[in-house]
């Protein structure tokens, strides 16, 4: 399992953020009027579309779902000021 890929989505979002290229989904999201709320939107309605994939047994649904949705919440992070990091040592904290 390549865990890199979390911290590479991560950094990919902050340099859209500092570069705010055109067309860029990240910037459209981040930078939307409404806002957080935007970011926060976009978790509801992914967080909706993987419980209907699990729920329906569709294991390609789910997986890309799961991952529509795991970024969605990277998304809102950012949008929040939180960092990724505090996420992932919080995580690490409750493995113990």
């Amino acid at each position: 399992m390549d865990t890199d890929v979390i911290a590479e989505v991560w950094d990919t979002i902050n340099q859209r953020m500092e570069d705010r290229p055109e067309g860029s989904y990240v910037v459209s999201v981040l930078t939307h009027r409404k806002g957080m709320d935007k970011a926060l939107e976009k978790v509801g309605e992914e967080t909706t579309e993987f419980i209907l994939a699990a729920k329906n047994g569709s294991s390609e649904r789910t997986v890309e779902e799961a991952a529509d949705l795991l970024f969605h919440i990277m998304l809102a992070l950012r949008a929040s000021g939180e960092d990724l990091g505090e996420v992932l040592e919080e995580l690490s904290r409750r493995r113990h």
